[in-house]
């Protein structure tokens, strides 16, 4: 083994070394994440904008204003694609930047930067990976109602169209949504992200307006598409352990699988959400807002699944103190730690989870392929003098989950690639700054961009793997 592969272990390199030649590697970044440039060119605020800068939101009182600079620096960032051996660039496209205010006409700065953006990936061979929407909502439709309300899955529709028609002749891999339980859930349940409110049956009416918005615009998509696009969902996924066998336990995993994948997977695939789910929602006042035709919509055929993997939880129904029901008569879900090592977010490192989800969602939607969309962990980088990154850590991550994604597609798991997170060292939401994801470090006073080791073992992985 090589000096950048001596992370992976025999049994995870043979593993790793089971993946076909024509398995789909890439790298994935968000746009307020890494653009910068809030306030250029048309630009808008979106709902992170206002929420950044709400006192006590974000770690430092970071913002994205600059963020990685993205937005100026484009080609140099897409020139590290193939760089880290990936041949695919996942991106989101920022709302904001292409219809400001959420309603109108396309704003032609805008859309210019993500035309410009999917020609230098294809001049660098590199096949751009587009998602509608990371999280970036125009504040203007938030102040309209935001995702509980039902306009705005029409209008996301037409945004999507905006986007489709111009980039639809080069780009071949649409996601309409990323990770909707983040936005429904830390955004309008547990307000710890955009647009930071707390109330729980608006939440959950806008877990169905969100998969709504992905039905309408697929379908609106698909009719106008060439022959070879693909659309799909990306979601992101948590095992559920019951901590012991008992019944509260069971329950809490129970409940917490329901809301954490059945209540997005189940009307995606069975055009349906789950019974149990539905009875728990009921009866805490919350209903999905369901209207004739909405499932037909929904559960449109997927041409792919995205599946974005961080962590497995293990959940016990009862609190420290042996209580059934915390102070607001609501059951208990409390998290119980495996005792495995963590990232600098304090996430278990947990490969074999993976595997298991994989294998999973595999037995759960036949005939649907599926790419691993987000994988990466956050470490406490520590350059040398010349901006390099020895991080073991993330390093031994990435080999350990890629032996775990190659563990699944031997136990029968269509999984068709997998995308490492992220790209660059970004903003990370709450977080600001203060956590590093990044195959590439990048100096935020200098903007200098440099390689890690972590990167430099992606990429000979994926000549390995190649053959090349």
């Amino acid at each position: 083994m090589t000096e950048t592969t001596d992370a992976a272990t025999r049994e995870q390199q043979a593993l790793i070394d089971t993946l076909p030649a024509d398995f789909r590697w890439g790298v994935a970044t968000a746009s307020y994440q890494i653009e910068g440039a809030v306030a250029e060119d048309g630009r808008t605020p979106s709902i992170w904008d206002t929420f950044c800068r709400l006192p006590g939101t974000i770690d430092n009182n970071d913002t994205g204003d600059v963020a990685c600079d993205h937005y100026h620096r484009m080609p140099e960032d897409i020139a590290l694609v193939p760089q880290l051996g990936a041949d695919t660039y996942r991106f989101s496209v920022a709302w904001p930047r292409i219809q400001p205010r959420g309603r109108g006409a396309i704003n032609e700065a805008g859309i210019g930067f993500y035309d410009r953006l999917v020609d230098e990936a294809l001049a660098r061979d590199v096949a751009p990976w587009l998602t509608l929407y990371h999280w970036d909502l125009p504040q203007e439709l938030e102040d309209a109602g935001g995702w509980p309300a039902r306009d705005t899955a029409y209008r996301f529709a037409d945004y999507a169209m905006l986007v489709f028609d111009r980039l639809k002749d080069r780009v071949r891999h649409w996601t309409t949504l990323n990770e909707p339980w983040c936005s429904a859930m830390h955004g309008y349940v547990n307000g710890v992200m955009a647009p930071g409110r707390r109330d729980f049956p608006a939440g959950i009416r806008a877990i169905h307006h969100l998969l709504l918005g992905h039905g309408l615009a697929t379908q609106r998509m698909r009719e106008a598409a060439p022959a070879d696009t693909q659309f799909g969902i990306t979601l992101n996924m948590s095992t559920a352990d019951p901590a012991t066998d008992s019944e509260l336990d069971r329950e809490a995993a129970r409940n917490a699988d329901g809301m954490g994948i059945r209540v997005y997977l189940d009307p995606l695939v069975r055009g349906r959400y789950p019974e149990d789910v539905v009875a728990d929602l009921a009866a805490r006042g919350a209903e999905l807002p369901v209207e004739d035709g909405d499932p037909e919509l929904i559960s449109a055929p997927l041409d792919f699944l995205g599946v974005n993997y961080y962590f497995g939880v293990q959940l016990s129904g009862t609190d420290e103190h042996g209580r059934a029901t915390d102070e607001n008569g609501l059951p208990v879900q409390r998290d119980v730690p495996f005792g495995e090592p963590t990232t600098s977010m304090g996430w278990e490192i947990l490969p074999g989870k993976l595997t298991e989800l994989l294998t999973r969602v595999g037995r759960d939607c036949p005939g649907v392929p599926i790419y691993v969309t987000e994988n990466g962990s956050a470490f406490e980088d520590e350059p040398d003098d010349a901006g390099y990154v020895a991080d073991d850590g993330r390093t031994a991550y990435l080999a350990a989950h890629l032996a775990a994604v190659a563990a699944a597609r031997q136990q029968g798991a269509d999984i068709r690639g997998y995308f490492a997170w992220s790209l660059l060292d970004n903003f990370e939401w709450a977080y600001g700054y203060a956590k590093r994801f990044g195959l590439v470090r990048v100096d935020y006073e200098t903007q200098r961009r440099t390689i890690k080791q972590s990167g430099h073992f992606f990429r000979d992985t994926v000549r390995r793997v190649r053959g090349s």
